[in-house]
């Protein structure tokens, strides 16, 4: 079972910044990790994500700013934090020539551990793996082969998990199962940073988000939080006649569009929906109902977290855009 960590912050980023040359990958970031969080990163392409992952595992040692975890300084500690650390990259990376329980108890060995029999047992279980301890790795599929990655980086028992695109080229049924897997770890004590394309898994599993474009943070904030700021619900109510002519008119302070012939839809900010008193929403079926019109039945639908991550990146561009614009006016 992962170890606890009692502290308010296990992972403190300050002020990091990485060049390479000219390239400024990632740009000044400042974040902490809570102790027991699922914390989803998430980026375009060449946003930043690995290289700061890099920064913060010793993969990356050259860089501006400091990174600790649990207090250590993980340049000048490393020797403490690489074992505080665990990372299952998005590459599959696994020695073909060993067999399932030869890999883990190398992998252990790695940070000093010694072959441990029950420990092996345990991820072996944990991940259905222990009807393939003694099969050569080479002939796992795809979906095994990504389960030892986890089970590798969870031999030393890490108090922090990074996950960097856990799920890539995996179908759907094992996408859903490793989900499961990734909150039993939570649940039993590990912190886990997950880095994804996958935008339905973070919306899925995290309980805060941070938004990372041209290697800057963009947003940091609770999953919920978000989804209440950006999010718009859509309603579509359905009669089982016709609108009657005028009746949208009469409707005065609801943004009420007839979207059919019997069909009255309106699109509603996710924080009138939880506000207090009546909603919109719950306006508009009362004006309908008073005005005795018979409901054949109602649609909803809500802003995705992929939509709010598209939104916050657009806009994120956009300033970046004018700011150039702004700088070429001043020259």
């Amino acid at each position: 079972m992962s170890r606890r960590f009692e502290a308010d912050s296990l992972l403190s980023i300050r002020h990091v910044t990485k060049r390479y040359g000219d390239l400024v990958a990632v740009d000044d970031v400042s974040l902490d990790i809570v102790p027991g969080e699922i914390f989803a990163l998430l980026g375009p392409n060449g946003a930043g994500k690995t290289t700061l992952i890099g920064c913060i595992t010793g993969m990356i040692t050259r860089f501006e700013g400091s990174v600790s975890v649990a207090g250590y300084d993980v340049r000048d500690d490393y020797r403490v934090t690489r074992r505080l650390v665990g990372l299952v990259p998005q590459e599959l990376n696994y020695d073909a020539f060993f067999n399932v329980r030869e890999v883990l108890e190398f992998q252990g060995g790695y940070f000093g551990n010694y072959p441990n029999k029950e420990r092996v047992d345990e991820l072996l279980e944990q991940f259905s793996l222990a009807d393939k301890v003694d099969q050569n790795t080479r002939w796992l599929s795809g979906g095994m082969k990504r389960r030892l990655m986890i089970c590798k980086a969870l031999m030393h028992d890490p108090v922090l998990l990074f996950l960097d695109e856990p799920t890539a080229g995996v179908d759907v049924e094992l996408r859903e199962e490793l989900w499961d897997y990734v909150r039993d770890l939570r649940d039993r004590g590990t912190t886990i940073v997950l880095t994804t394309h996958y935008i339905e898994e973070a919306e899925e599993l995290a309980d805060r988000v941070g938004i990372i474009n041209h290697g800057r943070l963009v947003r940091v904030a609770p999953r919920d939080e978000l989804m209440a700021e950006f999010g718009t619900r859509k309603v579509e109510v359905y009669l089982t006649d016709d609108v009657p002519s005028g009746f949208v008119a009469s409707l005065d302070g609801l943004d009420v569009e007839q979207s059919d012939a019997n069909c009255l839809s309106m699109i509603v900010e996710e924080r009138e929906v939880h506000r207090e008193g009546a909603s919109p929403v719950e306006e508009l079926l009362r004006a309908v109902l008073d005005a005795g019109l018979a409901i054949d039945y109602v649609e909803g639908g809500r802003t995705s977290l992929e939509q709010i991550f598209r939104e916050l990146v657009n806009a994120d561009k956009a300033n970046g855009a004018n700011a150039k614009g702004a700088d070429k006016e001043g020259a």
